[in-house]
């Protein structure tokens, strides 16, 4: 529950200071690490990531412009895979950034890549870890938005979002059966 605390934050007080960007534009949404992100190792836990992450697409998307649409349009995205690889520790009270920009689209879903970042020794920009996230578009009376749609209304450029083959690979071979699809739990 805390998170919602987290999210609201962020969005009065925190995220307020970024101005509007464009949809192909990297947002930097900044953080600090609190004693609730914490593991038994004293750094933060890695679901932790995956939570925060959250709240900086939610910066995106508000940034961006699209959070205005999928509330005119009755919309709203949800996550069908991530996956995320570490590199360094986040510590207590050490302040990041989580710079998020959208890659691009498949037939089904569009590609979000995030990073957490830090300033090195020479004060230059360090990625701590690295993200890709697939989600998709739902509408709240039911339904998943088509992608195409989701590009008409939002004004991107296909021809310029372009997602790396080999991440289109990965959501590929990542992606579950539909909820309207069996999807029995069976080991091999």
């Amino acid at each position: 529950m805390h998170m919602i605390f987290r999210t609201l934050w962020h969005q009065w007080f925190v995220g307020r200071r970024g101005g509007p960007i464009g949809f192909e534009d990297v947002s930097r949404s900044r953080f600090r690490v609190w004693p609730t992100d914490l593991d038994i190792l004293r750094h933060m836990n890695n679901g932790k990531y995956l939570s925060v992450m959250d709240v900086a697409r939610f910066d995106l998307i508000q940034r961006n412009g699209v959070w205005d649409l999928f509330t005119r349009e009755g919309w709203y995205p949800v996550v069908v895979g991530q996956t995320i690889s570490y590199r360094k520790s986040l510590n207590p009270w050490m302040r990041f950034w989580i710079e998020s920009r959208i890659l691009g689209f498949d037939e089904q879903a569009v590609y979000i890549e995030q990073r957490f970042v830090r300033p090195d020794a020479e004060r230059r920009p360090e990625v701590y870890a690295r993200a890709v996230v697939r989600g998709r578009i739902l509408r709240r009376g039911g339904g998943v938005v088509p992608v195409d749609q989701v590009i008409e209304k939002s004004g991107a450029d296909p021809e310029r979002l372009r997602v790396p083959e080999e991440i289109l690979d990965w959501g590929r071979s990542t992606r579950l059966p539909s909820t309207r699809a069996e999807a029995p739990s069976t080991w091999a």
